[in-house]
């Protein structure tokens, strides 16, 4: 009876897995339709999303579409010719990002505005790997002629004769080179430290390749707190850019006069506000000089021993026709460099602080941008004044000191992402008229072409009418009580440099 039930029983077993067979089989293939749809689907965003997820130069106050830069990816007027790059690694612990490397670690353009370009390209979505890695090297060669013996006016090279003879000088010589990194610990904290190695325009003394000379440094090191996707406040503690003036220069590798005289480095705390085209930032800064163009008195030393500086900075930017921007802005500072007696050098205490002020503009519109700028101190410079009635000199009065900058840049649709041309003109003024000292004035014609997102070829004609170093700018350094500064002296330069970062 068992051995009977068991075989009557297998046609309806069998029936019954014929069934859930098929059930499986239909199952599986719904299963695998879902899937082909929801790939498509994934494929689908994938595209949409495509330039969100690209890398592109990051700037916190140009939201149209930018052309590609003579000089950095940052808030240029020729940014949208380079093809958007995507980042090495995406949210990965350490990565690296070429277009960010080479904005960040720019000279040239972007000058005091990097905190703001972490913060929007954190907003964004496009730093997002814990640490970010960044490189780059500035190489040039270039021909300087001068028609008075020992005197180069220009300013990338530290004007002295112990690295410029006769009346004529070439370089064959490393500009700079960096490496940095951006941590990002927390979604509202950014890190960043930079290494610089830049031996034609150290304070050294000795040649170009005196080993003073020739020393690495911590070129900017910060942490800073704040997140524009929750807020428009932020803050930022340690040695950095001061906000103050543009500093920006539309050529591809000379800085203008303007930064040269006006562009401070110290170390600080900043708060900053940025919303809806307003940009308003202050600095409290350390007291003695600082690093650059910073300085006040500390109990009548040059010690930074005090929180006793600041600046102010603010500025708005008006976008208009989907493809313009219009930024202008002011600044101030409780002490600029110029506070000290005669004889002037670097980083000698002052008696009394000498503030300055800073106005600027910059438009973007379309293939074209133009700069301008306006810095000037409240007070004289009192070194500028030979206190000695016997010197010839003493005739002059102290003068209070000036710097301005126009220039324009164009991107031509040749070669391919197209090439700039650019045209600036700076001055320095820092003497009445007939002063050795009375001004120092730069012309730059320059042609570059962005070879890659993150490196750019440019070559340059600078013509510089006037010599006055700022150390001893009035003399005091010669026995006789004569001055090196000549406003007679004029420097020809025929420039190329290669710039390379990641």
């Amino acid at each position: 009876m068992i051995t009977w039930a068991c075989v009557a029983a297998s046609p309806a077993l069998a029936a019954s897995d014929a069934g859930d067979v098929k059930a499986l089989v239909e199952r599986l293939e719904r299963l695998e339709a879902a899937n082909a749809k929801l790939q498509a689907e994934v494929r689908d965003l994938r595209s949409s999303n495509a330039p969100e997820q690209a890398v592109e130069p990051v700037t916190p106050y140009s939201p149209a579409p930018m052309l590609a830069p003579a000089q950095a990816p940052a808030a240029t007027a020729s940014a949208a010719s380079v093809e958007p790059q995507r980042a090495v690694r995406n949210s990965s612990v350490v990565g690296i990002n070429p277009a960010y490397g080479y904005a960040i670690l720019d000279h040239a353009e972007g000058v005091n505005q990097r905190l703001l370009m972490q913060l929007n390209a954190r907003r964004d979505g496009k730093l997002t790997d814990m640490v970010t890695l960044s490189g780059g090297v500035t190489v040039i060669a270039n021909a300087q002629f001068s028609n008075r013996k020992d005197k180069f006016g220009y300013l990338m090279r530290h004007p002295t004769p112990n690295n410029q003879r006769t009346k004529a000088t070439q370089d064959l010589a490393v500009s700079s080179a960096q490496l940095a990194a951006t941590f990002l610990p927390e979604d509202y904290v950014t890190g960043y430290v930079e290494m610089l190695y830049d031996p034609q325009q150290s304070f050294a003394s000795g040649t170009l390749t005196a080993l003073a000379r020739n020393q690495v440094q911590v070129r900017k090191a910060y942490v800073m707190v704040g997140n524009l996707a929750k807020s428009p406040f932020y803050v930022a503690i340690g040695k950095m850019d001061v906000p103050f003036g543009l500093q920006d220069t539309v050529s591809p590798f000379t800085n203008s006069t303007n930064w040269h005289a006006f562009a401070p480095l110290a170390y600080g705390g900043q708060v900053g506000y940025s919303r809806n085209g307003v940009n308003v930032r202050v600095m409290a800064l350390m007291g003695g000089a600082q690093f650059r163009s910073a300085n006040t008195p500390v109990d009548g030393t040059a010690v930074p021993a005090k929180v006793n500086n600041f600046t102010v900075d603010g500025s708005y930017t008006l976008s208009f026709n989907d493809t313009g921007t219009l930024r202008v802005g002011g600044s101030y500072i409780h002490g600029s460099a110029y506070c000290q007696g005669y004889p002037v050098f670097h980083f000698n205490p002052c008696a009394d602080n000498v503030p300055a002020w800073s106005a600027y503009g910059q438009l973007d519109m379309g293939r074209l941008r133009l700069i301008g700028e306006l810095a000037r101190t409240t007070k004289v410079w009192p070194g500028t004044q030979v206190p000695d009635p016997r010197n010839p000199l003493s005739q002059f009065a102290a003068s209070r000191v000036t710097a301005f900058t126009v220039g324009g840049r164009y991107l031509m649709p040749v070669l391919e992402g197209g090439s700039n041309v650019s045209v600036e003109y700076s001055k320095f003024i820092a003497g009445p008229e007939g002063a050795p000292w009375q001004r120092q004035d730069q012309l730059v014609v320059g042609l570059s072409h962005r070879l890659s997102p993150s490196v750019d070829l440019g070559g340059e004609y600078i013509r510089v009418n006037g010599f006055a170093p700022l150390n001893f700018v009035s003399g005091g350094n010669f026995t006789d009580g004569s001055t090196w500064s000549d406003s007679s002296a004029q420097s020809n330069v025929l420039m190329l440099a290669l710039q390379a970062a990641f």
